[in-house]
């Protein structure tokens, strides 16, 4: 005789409460009924808020005990999109999408994926057409090449009438968009293992090769003048800009040239190179190598982003951000507030939150010690082309 529907499912319940993430495919064999019959049972579930469904996979909904929660009130299934803006031909920004979007489609949530071009303003009215046609919550990167498209966004953001988190983005304290969530690398982090692990070889004159268009790029660079300044192994350093397009507004006179990579590393004496991001990193690599300069033997480098810094000739130690798992963060502080939202609010589920997660190192082959020779190497008079020296 056939298993009731409802015994099934509560079978089903049991096994995923008791496991943890089950196969489906696993759960049907189990229970020997199809896949098919199994997989709409699980949806089902999902529908009720009993238990969360991946790809081909059952998991249980925890509470933020880690034990099993009772059955939400209302499925998150019901409702609208979450509309999801990042950047144009941003891979570092489409990994941790991937993170989001896995947290979403676990929820049972449908994400609507917006690019937004390489224009001042692009993301606003992206948004309002986003929420136009129904999305419930918008989890945004926006480019802010500058800090003054950054500060022209603040208020329109923060009067957004859904729940939004803001995704590797770090405003202004104070600002009208400080009380709103956000999730970021802790990039002061990043330059630090960075630092640390060429001093830690012996490296005492290092070059940040950085960009100056982006909220991380500032960011950066603020966190090696600081670290760099106070270090008490490193004796001198510079900042400059890694490639032509890498200042906030490319046709804007600035005194902040790009740089000549193997000159300025002769001129300081430098034997260590901190480079943002990844392609800017393998070019200037690749420049090293057409001056005469090998890398790690004359100079060490790390990357700092690691999207593609391990695919270099020469793979590149590199800075690696927990790309995906800011991503999958952001998604669940946004799940967080939708589960908490009410008719009269769209701030539910508590206070706002900051939340910065900790990048790695990724040690390839492209750092090693110093030569004993490179310490005798006399300081240089000039540094043309950076933007930072020590006093």
């Amino acid at each position: 005789m056939r298993e009731p529907v409802d015994l099934r499912r509560q079978r089903i319940l049991a096994v995923v409460q008791s496991r943890g993430a089950t196969r489906v495919s696993d759960l049907a064999a189990e229970l020997a009924v199809s896949v098919v019959t199994l997989r709409r049972d699980v949806e089902e579930l999902a529908r009720e808020g009993k238990l969360r469904r991946g790809h081909g996979v059952a998991r249980p909904v925890l509470s933020e005990t880690g034990r099993a929660a009772a059955p939400a009130a209302e499925p998150m299934a019901d409702g609208g999109p979450v509309a999801v803006v990042v950047p144009e031909r941003h891979s570092y920004l489409y990994e941790a999408l991937h993170g989001a979007r896995s947290a979403f489609e676990e929820a049972g949530i449908r994400i609507a994926l917006h690019i937004a071009p390489a224009v001042a303003g692009a993301e606003q009215p992206i948004v309002e057409q986003a929420l136009a046609d129904g999305a419930r919550g918008l989890l945004i990167a926006p480019r802010w090449r500058s800090r003054a498209t950054e500060e022209a966004d603040y208020a329109w953001l923060a009067r957004l009438p859904v729940p939004a988190v803001v995704m590797e983005r770090r405003p202004r304290r104070g600002s009208a968009l400080h009380p709103v969530d956000t999730v970021c690398t802790d990039h002061w982090y990043g330059i630090h293992i960075a630092v640390e692990h060429l001093t830690g070889l012996g490296h005492r004159r290092i070059v940040l090769a950085a960009r100056d268009d982006s909220p991380t790029a500032r960011a950066l660079r603020a966190a090696f003048v600081e670290i760099a300044a106070d270090h008490p192994d490193v004796d001198k350093w510079a900042v400059a800009l890694s490639s032509p397009g890498a200042a906030p507004d490319p046709a804007a006179e600035t005194t902040e040239k790009p740089i000549d990579l193997p000159s300025l590393l002769a001129e300081l004496g430098a034997t260590a190179a901190v480079l943002h991001g990844d392609v800017d990193a393998l070019m200037l690599v690749q420049s090293l190598r057409d001056g005469g300069v090998r890398v790690p033997e004359d100079c060490s480098v790390i990357a700092y982003d690691d999207v593609v810094a391990g695919l270099g000739s020469t793979p590149l130690s590199a800075v690696s951000p927990p790309k995906a798992e800011v991503g999958r963060a952001a998604a669940e502080l946004l799940l967080r507030r939708l589960g908490g939202q009410s008719p009269a609010t769209a701030s539910g589920a508590g206070p706002a939150r900051r939340l910065e997660l900790m990048p790695t190192l990724q040690v390839r082959g492209s750092t090693q010690a110093p030569h004993a020779t490179e310490s005798r190497v006399p300081d240089a008079s000039g540094t043309s082309g950076t933007t930072a020296t020590p006093q």
